[in-house]
């Protein structure tokens, strides 16, 4: 809020180049806001693949939670006037990869009643396999959402 402040200020000096100096700022800030909040997402619809595949079951909690994360990635990441995406497939893939071990630790939490450590839950389930599905989520996620 205070760069909102500052570039007011800038542009009623007329200090432009500070101000878009700020704006480059703020433009990265949202950004990574963004960023962030995929990767969050992404991590809740992991965690709950990865407990489907291991308990070779789900619920419907899992499931909605699964729908609800794979919306929300898809709300997030679209930009509005612009058109388009801020992540692209590949920055997604690597988020995917990215978020794969926090989901696994906060997996083995919960499933089975948290009886398994991480890596016997990691020996149990396929991870290739569970990254390319939530990557196959997000984007059929997005094309709903054209």
């Amino acid at each position: 809020m205070e760069e909102l402040f500052e570039l007011r200020a800038c542009l009623e000096q007329g200090h432009y180049t500070d101000a878009m100096t700020l704006v480059g700022e703020m433009e990265d800030m949202s950004k990574d806001d963004k960023i962030n909040k995929i990767q969050s997402f992404t991590i809740v619809l992991l965690i709950h693949l990865i407990k489907k595949e291991a308990e070779k079951r789900t619920t419907r909690s899992w499931e909605l939670s699964i729908r609800n994360a794979v919306r929300q990635i898809s709300r997030v990441n679209k930009r509005r006037k612009a058109g388009g995406y801020y992540l692209k497939e590949e920055e997604l893939r690597e988020t995917v990869q990215e978020a794969y071990e926090e989901a696994l630790d906060n997996a083995a939490v919960e499933a089975f009643e948290g009886r398994y450590s991480e890596s016997a839950l990691a020996e149990m389930v396929d991870e290739e396999k569970i990254r390319k599905e939530a990557l196959q989520l997000i984007l059929e996620g997005q094309r709903k959402k054209r």
